[in-house]
């Protein structure tokens, strides 16, 4: 009877220590009937992405900084695990390659972002798997993220926050709930894939740090500015062609500049006045329109030109902030001590001269902000624009496209076959 007993009791620990491990992870794997001759999985290759978990996966990985030639593939990578309640893994279609990739890729920023990172009680530097957005299937969720909000087997977009050291550049990626959504269906999977990275940036830029709605517009989906001035300089990129469309959506008053053989495509995406930036006599034009309520920085100018220019202007935002190089060149205290010297003087002599201030934009996923591209996307009111695409084998070549520049919207990756 003792050992009876025992048995019992060793048996009710094992079953409730395997129940404690499965309850943080609802997932999609169905019991299958055992097949006599059951076929082996097909080999995984970049071009193929496995069609199975089975524990691995292929992505492209980082193993040191440096240029794009360290970029490395393989098929053997672990699959990214669930550890929070509200976190969801999603089997990837379409990805794409950013400019924050390239210089990630170089080591930009990674003083604050392992900083940020050290946070977790696992975290190691490298491997690093790159990426920000993504389009694909939900396979796996937490038992945090109720049916009602996403539906496991349901078509999603999302983003990958810059802290997570596994990216999109892979078959599966891990994100929290916050940073997925359902996917528009006016969007096929490359479309999908190109928009929220470049999107929320610009979305952050105009209403968070240019507070172009207000409170209201910085805190909700609500959008806004109406009737206000924005000139933006780089509208044929990533960044600015979405950053046009929203503002036309909105009813503000978009000019932009852009080179003289994107002129027609910038006017097309909603611009009301489009300049080529290399002809100086079209360039003095844009001071009849002036003051403008923001200047925003698409083309990399940075907060130092702002005083250059020669019209007036409310706030001039700038997503080429020194913020993470500083800190890469002089560590965490004296970077931020030399981010606000030179936040200071920069702003000091836009003032004086444009009679504006400076910011700094920057990409922030959030949840609003997704469901605002969302709604404008189902509005057809916005539609990404594809510079070029590229299979999953050819990853490296789409980062070559990336640092050519001079981009006609996103570059994106292809993981379906």
């Amino acid at each position: 009877m003792l050992l009876t007993g025992v048995n019992i009791r060793v048996a009710v620990q094992r079953l409730a220590t395997l129940a404690s491990r499965n309850f943080a992870v609802a997932s999609t794997t169905e019991v299958q009937p055992e097949s006599k001759n059951p076929s082996p999985p097909p080999p995984s290759s970049p071009s193929t992405p496995s069609k199975t978990t089975h524990g691995k996966m292929g992505g492209w990985q980082l193993h040191c900084y440096g240029d794009i030639d360290e970029l490395q593939f393989s098929d053997k990578l672990k699959l990214p695990q669930i550890r929070s309640s509200d976190e969801c893994l999603v089997r990837i279609s379409a990805t794409s390659v950013n400019p924050i990739d390239l210089a990630m890729l170089r080591g930009y920023g990674s003083t604050l972002l392992n900083t940020l990172r050290c946070q977790t009680d696992d975290y190691i530097e490298f491997p690093l798997t790159l990426g920000r957005e993504f389009c694909g299937e939900l396979v796996q969720k937490g038992m945090g993220v109720k049916s009602g909000q996403l539906q496991l087997g349901s078509r999603v977009w999302g983003v990958v926050p810059v802290t997570n050291t596994s990216g999109s550049h892979a078959e599966y990626v891990v994100v929290p709930q916050s940073c997925l959504a359902t996917a528009p269906k006016e969007l096929d999977d490359k479309e999908a894939a190109s928009v929220l990275y470049a999107g929320l940036t610009a979305w952050s830029g105009l209403y968070i740090s240019g507070f172009l709605g207000g409170p209201c517009g910085a805190t909700t989906a609500a959008g806004g500015g109406a009737n206000k001035r924005v000139l933006v300089l780089g509208g044929s990129g990533g960044v600015g062609s979405l950053a046009i469309q929203i503002l036309h959506s909105q009813g503000v008053q978009v000019l932009a500049t852009c080179s003289e053989d994107a002129v027609e495509m910038v006017r097309c995406l909603g611009a009301d006045y489009v300049v080529d930036y290399t002809n100086p006599v079209e360039m003095e034009k844009l001071c009849t329109y002036a003051p403008y309520d923001i200047v925003l920085d698409c083309a990399g100018q940075g907060g130092q030109h702002a005083a250059d220019l020669k019209f007036d202007f409310h706030q001039y935002v700038t997503f080429s902030s020194p913020l993470l190089a500083n800190i890469d060149k002089q560590g965490l205290c004296l970077g931020a001590l030399q981010n606000i010297s030179d936040l200071i003087q920069t702003n000091v002599k836009s003032v004086t001269q444009r009679g504006g201030l400076v910011k700094w934009g920057y990409f922030y996923p959030a949840a609003h902000g997704i469901q605002f591209l969302q709604r404008l996307v189902e509005r057809r009111k916005l539609i990404p624009q594809i510079d070029s695409s590229f299979k999953f084998a050819e990853l490296p070549n789409a980062f070559e496209r990336m640092k050519k520049g001079h981009l006609r919207g996103k570059v994106v990756v292809n993981l379906k076959d």
